[in-house]
């Protein structure tokens, strides 16, 4: 891949440029609005794609995951759906400044109109972060791009699991980050809609502390068989900043 950082030297003021994998692959994101987090690498990397199937990103962002798994896995074929103006910018640049316009495909539209947007089952994996919060609990943020990718004000858990199962083909997986607090919710809502949960892994940011978020996959029309797999710890120990081995090896190249 060619040195991106030489072409995103002049950014539109509202954007800011990070790198991952030392340095090869270039993210723009916005300055004040939605930025990603932990949340988008832990579920790049626990994720497991057919090496030449072809991945749906819902409610993409920046286009952060999308990013990470078509640099991981030069094969993939991949299309973010964003609805965010802002957001879906920086992913079309992104695209661009990656050069990865011949395997990353960005949709504007809305995942509550999924059918208007992509064919049933026409993907063999989808990959979300949605939502974290209900509306009117916690502080929501003022800034509206912020609230929208944090609060379920355009799109609920429901919502985006039943654009997840519209869009998967039978036998296909779908992957999700959520909050452990909101764990039931999730895993109930997978069955309702016949995304049978297949694996799960609990992370935690430091030993002995409570579990943070759940990464879940399940696989549409699966059976009920579910995998447990080893807690993951963001930090080496409470009140460090440290990460642990794992989680920066996350951040290094593949």
């Amino acid at each position: 891949m060619s040195n991106v950082n030489e072409e995103s030297a002049v950014l539109p003021a509202d954007l800011t440029s990070d790198t991952l994998f030392d340095g090869r692959l270039n993210c723009l994101q916005p300055r004040q609005g939605y930025r990603f987090s932990i949340d988008a690498i832990l579920l790049a990397h626990f994720i497991k794609p057919d090496p030449v199937g072809n991945i749906l990103d819902l409610g993409a962002g920046c286009g952060v995951i999308s990013l990470m798994l078509a640099h991981r896995w030069p094969n993939l074929r991949l299309t973010g759906l964003e609805l965010q103006n802002s957001l879906a910018f920086a992913f079309q640049r992104n695209i661009e400044l990656n050069h990865l316009a011949d395997r990353l495909n960005l949709i504007r539209g809305d995942l509550r109109k999924i059918k208007e947007v992509v064919s049933a089952g026409s993907f063999a994996q989808v990959v979300c972060n949605p939502p974290y919060y209900k509306c009117g609990s916690g502080r929501c943020n003022p800034d509206s791009e912020q609230a929208i990718a944090r609060h379920e004000i355009m799109a609920d858990l429901e919502d985006t699991v039943k654009a997840a199962f519209f869009a998967v083909k039978n036998k296909g997986r779908v992957a999700f980050i959520y909050p452990a607090e909101r764990g039931a919710a999730l895993l109930t809502s997978l069955h309702r809609h016949r995304l049978e949960p297949k694996r799960l892994q609990i992370v935690y940011s430091y030993p002995g502390g409570p579990g943070r978020l759940i990464l879940v996959e399940g696989i549409r029309g699966g059976g009920e068989e579910l995998q447990i797999l080893p807690p993951f710890y963001i930090y080496k120990e409470p009140n460090s900043r440290q990460y642990s081995p794992e989680m920066a090896a996350l951040y290094l190249e593949p």
